[in-house]
């Protein structure tokens, strides 16, 4: 007999080799009938795998993540399955879950293409697998094995893959006639899945390698219940109308030029005044906080990124270094802003009577995103963090976390990012060897975010293998109005940049001392936060963040004159907008001023002029009536005072 600890803390004994599944029998049917897969000591596990030893188990269920995981993991098998029976001789190269379903490069042969006109026959062939119920059988197999059945199959991605792991840790999965190299988990069988969708083809470099073939990507998603899959398909139209391509298109927010170069976003003049309103009013919470502005170059020498590291972890992912002149002499476009501060840092000796020291910065940083990777504003080869890092004491550390969680909380709620969660991101403990820095300062800094997020009482998860190569983090993943997830705001312990730059401040003590050093960027990245923030609101930004709060419409082309006189009044309060004096119908001026999501339309004509007033019509709530444009200002400012100061 074997104990089973469940999540309740309540302990029961089971015969050896017992499954996941049958445990959940035990229970009942119903719980039986839900559960997908199963966390067995923290690792998740096939409902069919025999438990042999005393075991914690959570039976995981659609609403668990790691559920629906295993759940478009053999999703993606099925898509799989499917391909091989369609296109005899196609090639795999992985097929991973993905946030929101799955995803599949393969390699159709020469001359073969699969295209949207293909994805119908693909999931009538799916929906031909689940009906036959097809066990999903996992086998532990010798790397020599392995080769040989998949040499045998002529698998070469596989291969590839294959001899790059370790022998006494391939298994494989086997449904119907088709078996994929796999560490797993997977549902028992294909008759869980109920409702299917390919979503759309791309191309996608074998490994991420432009010097390598080229695959084509097929993501799909599949659900439980077919209202669902309705459902997302519904929400997915919703985000085409939200993409923040089409909407800074719409709303002249931003460009690219392929002359400029490829990621490199061009911000238009409506889009730097949404950008500058953000910084300001991040700077403006800053300095509440007592940060500290610097400016440091778009450049840097390679010996700087040597010595923080980041040459080693990135170096691929940097723009090739500049030559100069002068012998031996390399720059690198900056791909961080971290090395720059700890040289301003060392500048003058500093005292613990001056930490902590908080630097700030909106620093552009370049990194080589590689072509096909790019997507708008989301990932581009040149962007802005709204970064600062605090130096500090290490009996600061845990109360300079908690204010910097604070000033997050400020900008969630003033942009109404509501619904996010925590996610504290720890190193993998099992390779050490993607990170720098000593065990010591390691547990440390991880020890440090856990005790802050406990003291604040924020609800966190643990993710690990997601921390920076420096440090532990605490990464906020927002949800936006359609439900998805975004990862924006970061705030990361480091005890070891510190050590490579010999950072020191001379202590109470008169000893020498290092500080601890809290990397933190509320937005992120400015692009891909205001991406976000486009399609979260669908362009329609809270007032005081509006790049045009008003346009005003003169009924006929009489009142022009006064609308510019109006114009002119609310510009000298601080109010921004623009005359629509083209000769068109009201009408119509409205629905195209509608259409550019401005707050605020103003309409004068002949009784306004006579009467010095204005007419106003507020977005999503139609005709306010008449009033004298000093009272609409007054009731513009207490508006925008309330939104930002609740």
């Amino acid at each position: 007999m074997i104990k089973i600890k469940f999540p309740d803390g309540s302990v029961r004994e089971f015969e050896k080799g017992i499954s996941a599944l049958q445990i959940a029998e035990s229970i009942s049917s119903r719980l039986a009938k839900e559960v997908l897969a199963a966390s067995v000591n923290g690792e998740t596990w096939d409902l069919m795998r025999p438990i042999n030893e005393d075991s914690s188990i959570n039976l995981l269920k659609w609403e668990d993540e790691e559920g629906k995981h295993a759940y478009w993991h053999s999703s993606a098998h099925l898509m799989a399955e499917a391909l091989q029976e369609l296109y005899p001789g196609i090639q795999f190269g992985i097929g991973p879950a993905i946030e929101n379903g799955f995803y599949y490069d393969v390699d159709p042969g020469e001359g073969v293409s699969i295209r949207e006109a293909d994805f119908p026959a693909i999931e009538k062939k799916m929906m031909e697998i689940i009906a036959r119920k097809e066990e999903i059988k996992r086998e532990d197999i010798s790397k020599k094995d392995a080769l040989k059945f998949f040499d045998d199959k002529n698998e070469h991605y596989k291969i590839e893959l294959i001899n790059e792991l370790e022998d006494g840790t391939i298994t494989t999965y086997t449904q119907g006639e088709f078996t994929d190299l796999c560490r797993g988990p997977h549902l028992p069988n294909t008759s869980y899945i109920k409702a299917v969708k390919v979503l759309t083809a791309a191309g996608a470099y074998w490994r991420g390698d432009e010097k390598r073939k080229q695959l084509t990507r097929l993501y799909g998603i599949t659900f439980p219940k077919k209202k669902m899959l309705d459902e997302y398909l519904v929400m997915l139209e919703e985000a085409k109308k939200r993409d923040h391509r089409k909407i800074g298109k719409e709303l002249q927010l931003f460009a690219f030029s392929q002359k400029v170069g490829a990621g490199l976003p061009l911000w238009l003049p409506k889009g730097t005044q949404l950008r500058l309103r953000l910084e300001d009013f991040l700077k403006k919470i800053q300095h509440q906080f007592d940060y500290e502005q610097v400016m440091t170059p778009h450049i840097g020498s390679k010996e700087l990124y040597v010595t923080s590291g980041h040459y080693a972890k990135y170096g691929e992912d940097s723009f090739q270094p500049i030559h100069t002149p002068e012998e031996d002499e390399e720059f690198l476009l900056r791909p961080m802003n971290c090395p720059h501060h700890c040289e301003i840092y060392k500048v003058i000796p500093r005292s613990y009577k001056d930490l902590p020291l908080r630097l700030a910065e909106f620093g552009t940083v370049y990194r080589y995103e590689q072509s096909g990777e790019w997507h708008g504003l989301t990932r581009v080869r040149g962007f802005t963090q709204d970064d600062a890092h605090i130096f500090c004491t290490p009996d600061q550390v845990k109360s300079e976390f908690l204010k910097v969680v604070d000033i997050i909380f400020i900008i969630f709620k003033a942009l109404d990012f509501e619904n996010f969660e925590a996610q504290i991101s720890l190193r993998d403990p099992a390779d050490k060897t993607k990170y720098i820095g000593t065990d010591e300062n390691w547990d440390k800094a991880e020890r440090a975010i856990v005790e802050a997020c406990e003291e604040k009482g924020l609800k966190t998860h643990i993710e690990l293998g997601e921390a920076a190569f420096y440090g532990p983090k605490l990464d906020f993943m927002v949800r936006d109005a359609l439900g998805r997830r975004w990862q924006l705001g970061t705030i990361q312990v480091d005890y070891n940049l510190p050590d490579r730059f010999e950072l020191e401040y001379t202590g109470a003590d008169n000893q020498k001392h290092r500080p601890v050093m809290i990397h933190r960027a509320p937005f992120g990245s400015m692009e891909r936060f205001i991406a976000v923030l486009i399609e979260h609101t669908a362009g329609k930004f809270p007032l005081w963040l509006a790049p045009e709060q008003i346009a005003i419409l003169p009924v006929s082309e009489k009142y022009n004159d006064y609308a510019y006189s109006v114009m002119k009044t609310l510009k000298l309060m601080d109010i921004r907008g623009e005359v629509d004096d083209r000769n068109e119908k009201m009408g119509r001026k409205i629905r195209d001023n509608e259409m550019k999501r401005i707050p605020y339309l103003l309409i004068v004509g002949e009784r306004e002029e006579q009467n010095d007033e204005i007419s106003v019509r507020k977005r999503g709530e139609g005709d306010k009536g008449s009033m004298k444009v000093q009272t609409f200002a007054d009731d513009l400012k207490k508006e925008i005072e309330q939104m930002l100061n609740n």
